[in-house]
């Protein structure tokens, strides 16, 4: 790949990236009343797009070999009981992938 193509690639993602930052602004200014399907949306979907990957990180672990998927186990409840805690995503998250990534790395694997 030339470099004419990689710098047409690198605009390209630049401007989309920018583009679908811009639209929710353009399409909903300050002031002016949300629909309330932008409003329900906005609800609902922090929670599912969560659900999702939760269920999306636990699709492939093995109940039936190794530690029988202990340390996605324990990860998952230390990340949910320090959420219900602190309610606080960053915390929680990140304890919880940082403790998996010990788990795996250090005592289970």
């Amino acid at each position: 790949m030339s470099g004419e193509q990689q710098a047409v690639i690198i605009a390209l993602a630049v401007a989309a990236t920018l583009l679908t930052r811009a639209i929710p602004f353009i399409l909903f200014p300050e002031g002016r009343e949300r629909p309330q399907t932008v409003l329900y949306l906005g609800r609902v979907l922090p929670a599912a797009v969560f659900g999702f990957l939760v269920v999306f990180c636990l699709k492939d672990v093995d109940f039936t070999s190794g530690v029988y998927g202990a340390p996605e186990m324990v990860s998952v409840a230390v990340t949910a009981a320090l959420h219900a805690a602190f309610r606080n995503m960053m915390i929680s998250i990140a304890s919880g992938s940082v403790l998996y990534i010990v788990l795996v790395n250090f005592i289970m694997g």
